[in-house]
């Protein structure tokens, strides 16, 4: 985390240059974070499972990764408007499976390639969305686009 000014800025993007071919993203501080976020799966645009990545005492990152643990938890109202309004889209661009990452009120990460929270999913809450979804491929939607 860094703050305005902050005197390490400088350093640590010397470094991430060295590293890394793409630019740095920054992303505003979320204080809720603390509590841990919110990895939503969508299948065909529509959201199908839910947990809670809470983390480790006095840290912000929640990845499991890092340390982070799962829990369950119920979609909220901002999380189902978040997933109304890119749902459509993601099901345009052919991304009939995706995670999201929501802290507090906002959706923070949309992953397309390699979404995980399946297994975590199917543990906390005893279903098997994994089964859920090449269910529904056979049903009528494809995984490769038109």
């Amino acid at each position: 985390m860094l703050h305005a000014g902050d005197s390490n800025l400088t350093g640590i993007l010397e470094v991430y240059r060295r590293l890394y071919p793409e630019p740095p993203i920054f992303q505003k501080f979320l204080p809720e974070v603390t509590q841990g976020d919110k990895r939503i799966i969508l299948f065909d645009g529509k959201p199908v499972g839910i947990y809670k990545r809470i983390p480790l005492e006095g840290q912000t990152r929640s990845n499991m990764c890092a340390g982070g643990r799962p829990g369950a938890c119920d979609f909220s109202a901002r999380d189902l408007e978040i997933c109304d309004r890119i749902g459509p889209t993601l099901k345009e661009r052919g991304l009939y499976f995706a995670g999201i990452d929501v802290i507090g009120d906002y959706l923070t990460e949309i992953n397309v390639t390699s979404p995980t929270g399946l297994r975590t999913i199917n543990q906390l809450y005893g279903i098997n969305l994994a089964k859920d979804f090449w269910e529904r491929r056979g049903s009528g939607f494809s995984v490769l686009p038109n």
